[in-house]
C-alpha cells in the first residue's frame, strides 16, 4: 500500500536534539530500503526546508545546501514519487473542509489531506494528531 511522511517525520530525523531523532532515522532508513510507493507532497518538502533551515525553530539549524541534499536523497529514490494538485485539488480541498473549520495552521494540513486524497493515498505517517480529523486517512504514528 501507498503512502506519505508529514514534514514532522524529516524533522525529527535532521534535528538531533528531538528525542526522535534515531527513531526517525531508522523508520526513514527502512523506508528507503522497501521497494513500497511513497509519494511526498511537494507542501511538506517545503515546510521541511522552510523548519529544518529556520534558526528560530531549530537551535542548530541546517544549511540549505544540507536540507536540499537530504531531500535529494528521496528525489534519486527509484520508489518515491512527488504529487501536486490536479484538476480535483480544490474539490477535495473543500470536501476536507465539509467537517470542520479550516483556519490557522490547519489550512496547511487540510492542503496536503486534500492533495492525497486526489491522488488517492490514504496511510500518512505524522505525530501531527490534528491529521486525525481528515476520516478518509489511516493516520500512523510511527514511533509508537
Amino acid at each position: 500500500m501507498s503512502y506519505s511522511l508529514d514534514a514532522n517525520i524529516l524533522l525529527y530525523a535532521s534535528n538531533e536534539q528531538s528525542e526522535f531523532h534515531r527513531k526517525a532515522i531508522r523508520f526513514l532508513s527502512d523506508r528507503l530500503a522497501d521497494s513500497e510507493p511513497l509519494y511526498l507532497c511537494w507542501p511538506t518538502v517545503f515546510a521541511y526546508l522552510r523548519i529544518a533551515t529556520h534558526g528560530s525553530i531549530f537551535s542548530t539549524p541546517l544549511s540549505p545546501k544540507e536540507a536540499t541534499r537530504n531531500i535529494e536523497n528521496f528525489i534519486e529514490a527509484p520508489q518515491v514519487r512527488f504529487i501536486s494538485e490536479g484538476d480535483m485539488f480544490w474539490e477535495n480541498y473543500l470536501y476536507a473542509c465539509e467537517s470542520f473549520t479550516v483556519r490557522g495552521n490547519l489550512v496547511p494540513d487540510t492542503h496536503i489531506a486534500a492533495l492525497l486524497r486526489e491522488h488517492g493515498i490514504r496511510r500518512l505517517y505524522t505525530r501531527d494528531k490534528d491529521f486525525l480529523k481528515f476520516e478518509f486517512l489511516e493516520v500512523v504514528d510511527p514511533f509508537k
